[in-house]
């Protein structure tokens, strides 16, 4: 398994596989794996194993996309651990930059170039972390041109994310598939999360609640559809009771568009945001 610090480096590699028709596959990531990031990996691994290709993983912690008063500086890292993980699965290439190979010029004010999605990005995350997605965009933007991948693969634990980098993919013409893979769960239902690891014991029992509150909504609309701002009132209610857990946001939309929907029904995808203590969790599921 090769390790690569330098943009150019990188991105001389990927070129020469591209020259010689090499298929690539890559996941992108900000470190301190887990079992989901690893569920990423293997997806990539089983589709270009049969073609003899590559799988590139990105290790970055990405600065454009936290906010100023956000736990950018707190993020767990521990690249040698990321790196026993990834050669165990068969990567290829970890390609592991800093802030001054991705963005240089940036904390003298030189970097001012950015990629911006207008619409999918603007409700959910885009509302609660204001430039959140401007970061996604332009970095994972960066890292496609980067890394030339033939095929991307993110998490559905991230969903609204990863519609937007679809939409930015289709918009801009980037020849990428973009490939969802399922969200991985605790046994008792925790999306598995690096921030995960902020929690204490009284914390980690109280996170259940995003998901109790999503089979909740599945309860809800087995039998028949439900208004969404009933449904929503209940599950507010729901959360609330939980001492240590304190609401950001519940929505329910289209799962593609991400337009909110008036009634819920099977089918409609939901989202939701909640601080347990100081630590902010997303989670989300189709009903």
């Amino acid at each position: 398994m090769r390790v690569i610090r330098s943009v150019a480096a990188m991105q001389q590699l990927a070129l020469s596989w591209r020259r010689r028709g090499i298929y690539v596959g890559f996941v992108p990531t900000m470190g301190y794996l887990h079992e989901g990031h690893l569920s990423l990996i293997r997806r990539a691994t089983r589709l270009v194993r049969p073609r003899k290709g590559k799988v590139v993983v990105s290790i970055y912690v990405n600065p454009t996309q936290f906010g100023p008063n956000e736990d950018f500086a707190r993020y767990p890292r521990d690249l040698n651990r990321d790196l026993r993980m990834c050669r165990a699965e068969g990567v290829d290439v970890v390609f592991a930059p800093t802030d001054r190979h991705m963005y240089p010029g940036l904390k003298e004010g030189r970097f001012s170039t950015f990629v911006v999605e207008e619409q999918l990005s603007q409700r959910m995350e885009g509302a609660s972390r204001p430039g959140h997605f401007r970061g996604v965009t332009t970095v994972v933007a960066k890292l496609f041109n980067i890394v030339q991948p033939d095929f991307a693969v993110f998490g559905a634990k991230d969903w609204q994310q990863a519609q937007v980098i679809r939409r930015m993919v289709a918009d801009l013409n980037f020849p990428v598939r973009i490939i969802v893979a399922p969200t991985v769960r605790e046994p008792d239902g925790l999306a598995m999360s690096s921030r995960n690891t902020y929690l204490g014991p009284a914390e980690r029992a109280a996170a259940t609640v995003l998901f109790r509150a999503i089979q909740r909504a599945r309860a809800a609309v087995r039998a028949r559809p439900v208004s969404a701002v009933k449904l929503k009132r209940d599950l507010e209610q729901f959360i609330r009771a939980e001492p240590l857990a304190k609401l950001d946001y519940i929505e329910f939309f289209d799962s593609t568009t991400l337009q909110p929907v008036e009634t819920v029904t099977r089918g409609t995808h939901i989202a939701l945001a909640v601080f347990i203590g100081r630590t902010r969790l997303i989670d989300n599921a189709r009903l």
